[in-house]
């Protein structure tokens, strides 16, 4: 028998899209038992998704942690007793041999603890195929790059590192880095597996709860900036961030600091490009929305 998999799908008020990401989880082809647990968060649970079928079963709970997608995530992980836990959120869908493939990848590390894939990002109807071409992601790639080629809704991870080792998703954040914080976190220990291939269909869309919450990416970005000093050691990388907290402040309308973190961006690597848009952005002479929209149209952020 293969590895038992539970699949955490935390949800709010999405019933439409939510029943499409269960029907493509419980449609893997995968000889094991892969479980799905639907988290409720801040919402009534439907429990008539329920099913007690012994090869595909779906539990239905409630969200018993930190209100937010951290919470409920961890809600979720803690719930399972499987070998292995992924996460997908309920605008997302797996697509065929996603669990195959990474549970092939795994046997051939036994010391890896999470695996990714490649996505497919969708933004109104605007596909983008997104795929890291290593089979190994370590420290100093998401140090350079947050490798949107990682999507969270591919993440598979051995539930016992998750739960014994690596830890929970954080729940400090304001629901802007904790993917990011993970993969960090769970690099610092080890290189994370990578299939190189697209299984996951993400929906990017203006209904999704975390998109332009600039307030929060501010204070998440500094967050990781705090969290993890290594990127001290990568100028570029550094400057990445720097210039999502500049952009940021200038969406928002706040100039002198959106200037000073844009100039702070340029200091540390001059072909950040996030640096000058905050300043066209802090400038009015470019609307932010315009270039958010523009950006993920093409499966790319700020």
């Amino acid at each position: 028998m293969k590895p038992s998999v539970s699949a955490v799908v935390p949800t709010r008020d999405r019933p439409e899209l939510l029943r499409l990401a269960i029907d493509a989880i419980r449609s893997q082809e995968y000889d094991g038992v892969v479980e799905v647990i639907v988290v409720y968060d801040q919402s009534e649970p439907n429990m008539a998704l329920e099913s007690d079928d012994p090869m595909r079963p779906v539990r239905v709970i409630r969200n018993t942690r930190t209100p937010g997608l951290a919470g409920t995530r961890n809600s979720g992980a803690l719930a399972s007793t499987s070998d292995f836990v992924g996460n997908c959120d309920d605008d997302d869908q797996w697509l065929p041999g996603k669990l195959a493939a990474q549970i092939a990848a795994f046997d051939t590390a036994p010391e890896a603890e999470l695996c990714g894939t490649g996505v497919r990002l969708v933004y109104e109807g605007h596909p983008t195929d997104r795929v890291f071409a290593g089979d190994r992601v370590v420290l100093a790639n998401l140090l350079r790059s947050r490798l949107q080629e990682l999507h969270p809704s591919s993440f598979l991870f051995r539930r016992e590192a998750l739960v014994g080792g690596i830890g929970l998703v954080s729940e400090d954040s304001c629901g802007e880095s904790e993917d990011y914080d993970m993969l960090l976190r769970v690099a610092r220990r080890g290189p994370i597996l990578n299939v190189p291939a697209v299984y996951v269909a993400a929906l990017r869309h203006r209904g999704s709860y975390f998109s332009a919450k600039w307030s929060s990416k501010i204070q998440d970005s500094q967050m990781i900036l705090a969290k993890f000093p290594e990127f001290d050691e990568d100028p570029r990388g550094k400057a990445r961030i720097t210039g999502q907290i500049a952009f940021a402040h200038a969406a928002l309308g706040e100039r002198r600091a959106a200037l000073r973190w844009a100039g702070q961006t340029i200091r540390l690597s001059p072909v950040e490009a996030r640096g000058y848009l905050a300043m066209l952005v802090a400038s009015r002479l470019v609307p932010p929305a315009a270039l958010h929209t523009g950006l993920n149209r093409f499966g790319r952020g700020i």
